[in-house]
């Protein structure tokens, strides 16, 4: 069996964790196609969030405390930038985690693509799954904002590391998104899957922005493999972070069915929610409810499980 997985985030890094669980059972295959619209560019250096999340989570080395970065970090760098005052004083690197972009922004400097770079750094950390960027081009999550008086767009990471998404936020722009090319391997990874699974990512901003590749809703909606999403909203709240902001901002009920309803039945073959959302219909989906709570790596492989059974039902 060869499973894809569209995915990005925190919480899509832990389904990917669970995704592998089930995957080392039924001796499947499983191929992770990454958001990178969290992208930015610091200190001259390259970040890549959502890539590195999965990366580390996946190979042992992420923080479960903070849920993010390097378990045993250090912060020597960023306490010497700040003693420059150098800009921005809101975004925070740990000294392990610097040396990822280095090796990343050094790889990307020599012309190595993206695609080929993440390649590189897992060998290091051995996830057990292929980690694919959706993009090697330019493609960034921009949001306009109101901010001291003034309209414009600033990049994801200042709205929400910055901001905490506390601003009047008009809406979402994927920069790039139009010239932007799928990396090689994703078409690929999904015309050729059994079942496409969105993970239980943001919406908005993990998912849409790899939707946003020309070509990669196409080969999804025209495929022959069933695609399967697994529902963010858990009653009525998002499971972590901030989808109910993002969701409000484009005027989406901040439900399971409003996520559903918002990729569609042209995307969409089957919707799972949690059983606290069983009566969740989205029009033209079959939906199936059952727990959702990722409360460690085997909940997790359960719920991949049903996702599966809900691909074979449809």
């Amino acid at each position: 069996m060869r499973i894809t997985v569209l995915t990005g985030g925190i919480g899509g890094a832990r389904f990917l964790a669970g995704v592998r669980a089930y995957a080392r059972e039924k001796k499947a295959e499983v191929t992770a196609v990454v958001n990178v619209g969290d992208d930015v560019r610091m200190h001259g250096l390259r970040i890549c969030p959502d890539l590195d999340s999965v990366m580390y989570t996946l190979g042992g080395a992420h923080d479960p405390e903070r849920g993010w970065g390097r378990v045993g970090e250090s912060w020597a760098v960023k306490e010497e930038l700040a003693a420059y005052g150098a800009e921005p004083t809101w975004f925070g690197l740990g000294d392990k985690d610097i040396g990822t972009h280095l090796v990343r922004t050094q790889m990307l400097a020599a012309g190595y693509p993206l695609s080929q770079v993440t390649a590189a750094l897992c060998e290091r950390w051995q996830p057990g799954v292929t980690l694919l960027p959706a993009t090697d081009d330019r493609l960034e999550t921009h949001v306009v904002v109101d901010v001291d008086g003034e309209r414009k767009a600033i990049h994801f990471q200042e709205w929400w590391v910055r901001y905490r998404g506390d601003l009047p936020t008009h809406r979402f722009v994927f920069v790039g998104a139009d010239a932007a090319k799928p990396a090689p391997g994703v078409t690929e990874a999904i015309e050729g899957a059994d079942v496409v699974l969105l993970a239980p990512s943001n919406p908005v901003v993990s998912i849409a922005p790899i939707l946003a590749v020309p070509g990669v809703r196409e080969a999804l909606s025209e495929g022959p493999a069933p695609v399967i999403g697994v529902s963010p909203i858990i009653g009525g709240s998002p499971v972590r972070g901030m989808a109910d902001k993002c969701l409000a901002t484009l005027g989406v009920e901040v439900s399971a069915a409003g996520v559903g309803a918002l990729y569609g039945e042209d995307l969409l073959d089957g919707w799972l929610v949690d059983t606290a959302d069983e009566k969740a219909d989205v029009p033209g989906v079959t939906t199936r409810a059952v727990p959702l709570w990722m409360t460690d790596e085997n909940a997790t492989a359960k719920m991949v499980a049903e996702a599966i059974i809900l691909a074979d039902k449809r």
